[in-house]
């Protein structure tokens, strides 16, 4: 695999991480705008735990974007 593929999957990967957070952040939305508060707040809980899931993809995908392609042969 070359340096392209691992960039494109870290990318890919982090992209994933965010459209999963967002997806809680409206669940959360959602079940608040009909005062269902407990759920709002499970699924508020939920988008923080993916959100800081999403940041460190973001930043293994940035890191691995700045590596040389000698760098990642090895991985």
């Amino acid at each position: 695999m070359n340096k392209d593929n691992h960039v494109v999957e870290a990318h890919t990967a982090a992209a994933q991480e965010h459209e999963t957070t967002a997806k809680s952040h409206r669940a959360a939305a959602d079940y608040c705008n009909k005062g269902h508060h407990e759920a709002c707040q499970q699924h508020a809980k939920e988008a923080l735990d993916h959100s800081t899931k999403a940041h460190a993809s973001s930043q293994l995908a940035h890191e691995k974007s700045a590596q040389p392609a000698v760098a990642l042969a090895g991985k």
